[in-house]
């Protein structure tokens, strides 16, 4: 389950990835976006060293241990376990190859801003995971379970790290926020239904309330209520012949959340995609991406199981908490715009 999951995931880069490139192209075509000079170095052989430290650690450890059981497979890769000295010497090899690098064409030809991708996806992909990992740690924190176990990736803090990834590379090679947040927005509600569907088959975890209200004749079963068989979190009851390593299957059937969200978010996507020649002022298309995406997210955590917190009268969940923000930065965004439209006039 946990291999479907990643299958996903991958998915939801790729995809991300050509829509990001299609939308740099459209903007070059349309002379918003113009070539640089090519930078002499794309990667830092610092990136380099540390990504080399990570599989270093991670693969010797696995090597020494393969015979003791290790947990399931995310909660490896996201633990603290590691050998610390291979990680070194794995990390110093790579960062003094990456060091001695020199780029070729360095220099000789200007680059297009859709070439920014293989960059854009490395830095914004370490910093995304990171933000993930560190919101689901805090939100688990929270609610009084430990911090050194992996409880899974948050979807916000992803957004919000690589976000500012994101917008920080593209100014550096002078491309202004509201257009690179603009080139973004399709691509990244595109990305979050992919991965949502991931979350689904996978059955990690994310899933909403029981729901056991009675069924709509004209609803089908799967749309309706899901029990996840064979979730990759091991919750529920044993699975009677099961062998594998995914042999549970939840006790009373829930509202299928991400499945929801997915297929949501595919037609905000779609909707996005559509208004994205017509809304000419830059800003705009990502203003309307905020408040859709985080209106979506708000209104369904109301059946998801996350913690919540006391403010005020409210009970939130963190994610209710960051949508607010969310759909506070687009109405801003919009105001703004409107009113430099009016000042314009």
């Amino acid at each position: 389950m946990f291999t479907l999951f990643g299958l996903f995931l991958l998915l939801a880069f790729v995809a991300a990835y050509f829509v990001f490139r299609l939308e740099y192209r459209r903007k070059e075509a349309e002379g918003f976006l113009h070539p640089f000079p090519r930078p002499t170095r794309m990667v830092h052989p610092l990136c380099w060293g540390l990504l080399g430290f990570v599989a270093g650690a991670k693969i010797v450890y696995w090597w020494l241990h393969r015979n003791l059981y290790l947990g399931t497979p995310p909660d490896f890769i996201f633990s603290t376990r590691g050998n610390g000295v291979a990680g070194l010497v794995v990390g110093l090899i790579v960062w003094q190859i990456a060091r001695r690098q020199s780029p070729s064409r360095t220099g000789s030809e200007p680059m297009h801003p859709y070439q920014l991708m293989d960059y854009l996806l490395l830095y914004c992909g370490l910093f995304g995971f990171a933000g993930a990992i560190l919101f689901a740690q805090l939100d688990a924190l929270a609610s009084g379970e430990p911090f050194f176990t992996f409880h899974g990736l948050n979807y916000y803090g992803g957004l919000i790290a690589g976000a500012l990834t994101y917008l920080y590379i593209n100014k550096r090679y002078g491309i202004r926020p509201a257009m690179a947040a603009d080139i973004g927005s399709p691509g990244m509600m595109l990305a979050y239904a992919i991965g949502r569907m991931g979350c689904h088959v996978a059955g990690d975890g994310d899933w909403g309330i029981i729901n056991n209200q009675p069924k709509p004749g004209w609803v089908p079963q799967w749309l309706w209520a899901s029990r996840y068989p064979h979730n990759s979190v091991h919750q529920g009851l044993y699975i009677p012949g099961c062998t594998g390593s995914h042999c549970t299957v939840l006790t009373t059937p829930v509202y299928p959340t991400p499945l929801y969200e997915a297929l949501i978010c595919l037609c905000l996507f779609l909707l996005l995609w559509k208004l994205r020649r017509t809304l000419k002022k830059p800003g705009i298309l990502f203003a309307y991406f905020a408040i859709l995406n985080g209106a979506e997210r708000f209104c369904i955590e109301f059946i998801r199981i996350n913690p919540r917190y006391e403010i005020g009268y409210w009970n939130l969940s963190q994610a209710q908490v960051l949508a607010l923000g969310w759909m506070l930065t687009g109405l801003i965004g919009l105001l703004l715009s409107t009113r430099k439209l009016a000042l314009h006039k």
